[in-house]
């Protein structure tokens, strides 16, 4: 990419700051890292000037909404929630802020919403057909507001029709964001923004919200959780339980029985989900042949990525990726 790829911000009242600021921080260290000026931020508001967040915080725009024209490269569309009596989390969609992104988004190279920020693309009518993720807390309500769109509430983020992206939420916009800058950049750049951001590059695909490492929660021992880290990054390599083990230093037999009592998983099954977790991600967001996609993430041959699948997914790889990679 030659010339500053430019983000266009949503940004209006009780928007969620992390939302807007989480994704502007993934650009800037990209840029940081990268010693060279690769994205043009730009926050747009109705009104332009201050804008209040749900944190309270003032975050002043770039821009007014009639200011931002048609060069944009990417709009991303942030969200706003309100508490309902019951205690649930309801998903706001201003109709001003939903004009505005259907009226700007058919000119940009690239749409994509951060948590909630799912409801404003789908009443303005760019989710219709495509399957989408939002926040779990909201996804019922996604899906009963829009029975046009396919409601996914697992993924960390989904790609849909090629240019559009949903994300899970809250701090999944930082998932999205090193997402977008794997794909304008490569996955070098988005691992220099993701260490550079001390964040797990990792879950940063399509996983399920609640991935390999936060659903076997942290146990009280610092070296299975720094395993566990350890893995992630070696996935496609033997990794046999002779290997972990001693890195530990414990004979197979208490390092099997340590792994299971801090993790609630046998190290194997452990290693397979984080190996699905990581095809999955290839899946989602790469053009790789099933064969590399299986070297890739570990899984080692076709057949073994296919048996994981249907073990762990109880569907395909092929049939996978062709629900997230659906090209309009």
């Amino acid at each position: 990419m030659s010339a500053e790829h430019r983000v266009v911000i949503a940004l209006f009242p009780d928007v969620d700051l992390l939302d807007v600021t989480g994704p502007a921080e993934v650009f800037a260290l990209a840029n940081r890292v990268a010693g060279r000026a690769l994205y043009d931020v730009r926050l747009a508001a109705p009104e332009g000037g201050h804008v209040t967040t749900s944190a309270g915080v003032r975050v002043v725009a770039d821009l007014r909404f009639d200011e931002v024209g048609d060069r944009v490269d990417t709009l991303l569309v942030p969200g706003a929630v309100e508490r309902e009596p019951d205690g649930s989390t309801r998903a706001l969609a201003d109709a001003g802020v939903v004009d505005w992104v259907r009226r700007t988004a058919p000119a940009a190279r690239r749409v994509a919403s951060v948590c909630v920020g799912a409801h404003i693309l789908a009443e303005a009518g760019l989710l219709d057909g495509l399957t989408a993720t939002t926040h779990w807390s909201t996804a019922a309500q996604l899906a009963a507001d829009h029975p046009g769109v396919t409601v996914d509430p697992d993924p960390i983020f989904v790609r849909s029709s090629g240019r559009v992206w949903t994300g899970a939420g809250i701090s999944a916009c930082l998932d999205l964001s090193l997402a977008l800058v794997a794909e304008d950049h490569g996955e070098e750049t988005a691992l220099a923004v993701a260490r550079a951001l001390v964040v797990y590059l990792k879950r940063q695909g399509g996983q399920s919200q609640f991935s390999v490492p936060l659903a076997h929660a942290a146990g009280g021992r610092r070296d299975i959780d720094e395993l566990r880290l350890w893995i992630a990054e070696h996935l496609a390599e033997e990794l046999t339980i002779a290997e972990l083990a001693a890195r530990l230093g414990l004979s197979q037999r208490q390092f099997t029985r340590v792994f299971r009592r801090q993790t609630g998983t046998t190290p194997a099954a452990y290693i397979e989900s984080a190996r699905v977790e990581a095809a999955r991600r290839l899946l989602e967001t790469t053009d790789l042949p099933l064969p590399d996609v299986a070297a890739a993430s570990g899984l080692g041959s076709t057949e073994t990525l296919h048996r994981a699948f249907r073990r762990r997914l109880g569907t395909g790889p092929g049939s996978y990726r062709r629900r997230f990679r659906t090209v309009a």
